[in-house]
C-alpha cells in the first residue's frame, strides 16, 4: 500500500472519529501515530509520541496561553465585564439598537482580555441578555449580536487562534496579534453598521433606550478606565517592542490580578475557580497542538500536501482564484467542524502553498481566522449559536441562527475588505519597533 493510500485512508478515519464527537488532540495523536507506524514502523511511531509531547510542553512561547486566559478569567470575576457594558451602553444605548451595539463594543473590549470566543459571549452574554429583555429587543438581534459579538475574543488580540496559528506555522506571535488589531476594530464597526441597518428597517427590534446625561457617561467610561489600561499596556508593549507577547501575558494577567483584590473579588472560592477553568482551557488548547505536532509529521510522510499544492497551482488559476477556493472550501468545513480542528488539520496543507502563491503568511492568518470566526456561528456545529442558546433557553434555535445572518454577511464584507485592501492587517505589524 503507497504512502499516499495510507494517508487517505487516515483522512478518512480522522473524519469520521471527529464526526462522532471524540476530542480533535486525541484523535489526530491516535491517526498520526498509527500512521507513522505504518509507513516507517513501530520505533518511528513510538519516537513521534515519545518527543512531540515534549517538544509542546517545554516550549517557552506557549505560556502565552495560560497566562492570557488567566487574565480573562481574573477580568471576568472582578466585574470588569460589567464596566464595559456600563460604557458601551451609556454612550450607545439611546439610539435604536444601541443596547445591540453596546453589546458589541463590550464584546470587542473583553475580547481584548479573553482571547476567548466562548467565553466573550458566555461572559456578556449574561450581562447584556437581560438588560435586552428589558428594553423589549427582538430576541433574534439580542440573541444574534451577542453570537457574533463573541466570535470577536479570537480576532481581537490576544487570541488563542492566533497562538496557535503562530506555533504551527513558525511565525511570529507578536506581528499576529498587532495584525488583528485594525481588523477586529473593522469587524466591530461593520458588526454595528449591521445592527443600524437591521433596526432601520424594522425599528421594533431593537427599541432605543433613555439617553443618560454626560456626567453619568463620563462616570461610567471612567469605571471601564482600569480594564482599558491593562489593555494598552499589553497591546502597548508589544507594538512599541517594550516586551514580548509572553511577557505582555504576564504583566496583563498580573495586573488583572492586583484590580481583583483592589474590587476584592477575590477569596479562595472565586481564585480556584478561576485556576481550576484557566487549566482547563490551557489544557484543551495543549492537547490539540500536541496532537496537531503528532499528525503533521505522519501527514508529511504521505506526501499528501506537496501533491495537493502542485495540483492546485498546475491548474494556472490566478492566486486570487486558488485564495477564494481555499476561503470557500474553509467556510463549508466551518460549518461542520469545530474551528481550532481546522486551523491545525489545514495548515500544514495550506501554509506553503500560501507562501509559493505569494501571499503575506501574517495577513493570511487574519484572513483563516475570520473564517473560523465565521464557523463559529454557522449551522449545524455554530458553537456560539450553542453557547447563546444555553443563556437564551426560551428562544429557538431557529431564531438565533435567523438573527445570526446580518453579522455573517458582515464578516464576509470583512474579508472582501482584508483581500482587496491587504495593509488593513498588515500596517500595524509592519510599522512594530523591534
Amino acid at each position: 500500500m503507497s504512502e499516499s493510500t495510507i494517508g487517505l485512508i487516515g483522512i478518512a478515519a480522522l473524519f469520521i472519529l471527529l464526526a462522532i464527537r471524540m476530542p480533535v488532540g486525541i484523535v489526530m495523536m491516535l491517526i498520526g501515530g498509527v500512521g507513522v507506524w505504518a509507513i516507517n514502523g513501530p520505533k518511528a511511531a513510538l519516537a513521534t509520541l515519545g518527543s512531540e509531547p515534549f517538544v509542546i510542553a517545554s516550549n517557552f512561547e506557549l505560556l502565552i496561553i495560560p497566562m492570557f486566559v488567566l487574565m480573562g478569567n481574573l477580568a471576568s470575576i472582578s466585574g470588569m465585564s460589567r464596566d464595559l457594558y456600563g460604557a458601551a451602553y451609556a454612550w450607545f444605548g439611546h439610539w435604536r439598537g444601541g443596547l445591540a451595539c453596546a453589546t458589541i463594543a463590550a464584546c470587542a473590549g473583553f475580547a481584548a482580555l479573553s482571547g476567548s470566543s466562548v467565553a466573550s459571549a458566555v461572559t456578556m452574554g449574561r450581562v447584556a441578555l437581560p438588560e435586552m429583555k428589558r428594553y423589549n429587543y427582538h430576541p433574534r438581534l439580542a440573541t444574534g449580536c451577542i453570537a457574533a459579538g463573541g466570535t470577536l475574543g479570537i480576532l481581537i488580540p490576544p487570541s488563542t487562534g492566533f497562538v496557535i496559528y503562530a506555533i504551527l506555522t513558525e511565525e511570529s506571535i507578536g506581528r499576529l496579534f498587532l495584525a488583528g488589531v485594525l481588523p477586529g476594530l473593522l469587524l466591530t464597526f461593520l458588526f454595528m453598521v449591521s445592527i443600524g441597518i437591521q433596526t432601520r428597517i424594522k425599528p421594533e427590534l431593537g427599541p432605543p433606550g433613555p439617553k443618560m446625561p454626560m456626567p453619568q457617561r463620563l462616570r461610567a467610561t471612567g469605571q471601564a478606565g482600569a480594564m482599558t489600561g491593562i489593555i494598552v499596556i499589553t497591546i502597548g508593549g508589544i507594538y512599541t517592542g517594550f516586551f514580548t507577547a509572553g511577557e505582555a501575558a504576564g504583566v496583563g494577567a498580573f495586573l488583572a490580578f492586583c484590580l481583583a483584590i483592589l474590587r476584592r473579588s477575590v477569596n479562595w472560592s472565586s481564585m480556584s475557580d478561576t485556576l481550576l477553568q484557566t487549566v482547563r482551557t490551557s489544557a484543551f488548547a495543549f492537547l490539540i497542538l500536541i496532537g496537531a505536532h503528532v499528525f503533521n509529521p505522519f501527514l508529511a510522510l504521505t506526501q499528501i500536501p506537496t501533491t495537493l499544492s502542485e495540483t492546485l497551482i498546475g491548474t494556472n488559476f490566478a492566486p486570487l482564484g486558488i485564495l477564494l477556493i481555499l476561503l470557500v472550501a474553509f467556510i463549508v468545513l466551518g460549518m461542520f467542524l469545530e474551528g481550532f480542528a481546522i486551523l491545525v488539520l489545514s495548515l500544514p496543507i495550506v501554509h506553503p502553498l500560501i507562501i509559493q502563491l505569494g501571499y503575506d503568511p501574517i495577513w493570511f492568518g487574519v484572513v483563516m481566522v475570520i473564517v473560523l470566526e465565521m464557523g463559529l456561528i454557522s449551522p449545524p456545529v455554530g458553537v456560539n449559536v450553542f453557547v447563546v442558546k444555553s443563556i437564551a433557553e426560551d428562544v429557538p434555535m431557529s431564531e438565533i441562527f435567523i438573527g445570526i445572518l446580518p453579522f455573517w454577511l458582515a464578516m464576509v464584507v470583512c474579508l472582501v475588505l482584508l483581500i482587496a485592501f491587504p495593509q488593513i492587517a498588515l500596517f500595524l505589524p509592519n510599522t512594530m519597533i523591534n
